[in-house]
């Protein structure tokens, strides 16, 4: 059978074999996924309050000028319905009475700006929350596969 030509296939037109994982390098990258994803969902809850906190800031810093200013409006307000109770009342009564009132609005500012705090809260970022659910899930999920 001299000269018959076989047709197998050279090394250089061979397929390439596809290899096969052992469990110990499925485990590494199954470890090395999971940091980074871990990694990145603390990323994201960090933009996430960063971005959060920027704003409660902002917020802040304008209601504390808003007061600022309002209570510089308020100080001849004050003076001149002083001014006004005076007319039925001796100085010191009507300078009473304005403190009364004046105290009075504060406590029911207080109370308004204490329960819109409560309102801002928890302030847990849901969009991690939410994902990090997610990733859980599918671990979950691939993990019974």
């Amino acid at each position: 059978m001299a000269g018959v030509v076989q047709d197998r296939p050279t090394a250089a037109e061979a397929p390439p074999t596809v290899r096969e994982h052992s469990t110990g390098e499925l485990v590494k990258q199954a470890s090395e996924q999971i940091t980074l994803l871990v990694r990145q969902e603390m990323r994201l809850a960090q933009a996430e309050m960063a971005a959060k906190g920027k704003r409660f800031g902002l917020g802040g810093g304008m209601l504390g000028g808003a007061g600022v200013v309002a209570l510089f409006a308020l100080v001849p307000l004050v003076g001149a319905g002083t001014a006004a109770l005076a007319l039925v009342l001796p100085v010191w009564a009507a300078a009473l009475v304005m403190f009364g009132a004046l105290m009075l609005l504060a406590a029911c500012m207080a109370l308004i700006g204490v329960a819109q705090v409560k309102l801002a809260t928890p302030s847990t970022p849901p969009d991690f929350i939410e994902s990090v659910k997610a990733d859980m899930e599918q671990i979950r999920e691939r993990a019974h596969r």
